[in-house]
């Protein structure tokens, strides 16, 4: 879909995504799907709410994927 949405999760990342590449990604998912690389005034809230929501949904399946061959998380 968005070339420059990167895979955020092991192995193709080594380590755990950060908070900023996930909030990153968020950010090119809302680009890509609204059409706009920046919000008008007016569209403003409703863009920054859907990174928002697309960076918690992004970090929750990161936390509940569980990959084959991989060491099991700790918790």
């Amino acid at each position: 879909m968005c070339r420059s949405i990167k895979t955020l999760r092991p192995p193709v990342l080594p380590e755990e995504a950060t908070q900023d590449e996930i909030r990153a990604a968020a950010l090119q998912y809302v680009r890509k799907v609204s059409g706009f690389r920046a919000p008008a005034a007016h569209n403003k809230e409703a863009f920054d709410r859907a990174v928002d929501a697309v960076a918690e949904a992004t970090a929750e399946l990161l936390d509940r994927l569980e990959v084959r061959g991989a060491a099991q998380k700790a918790g």
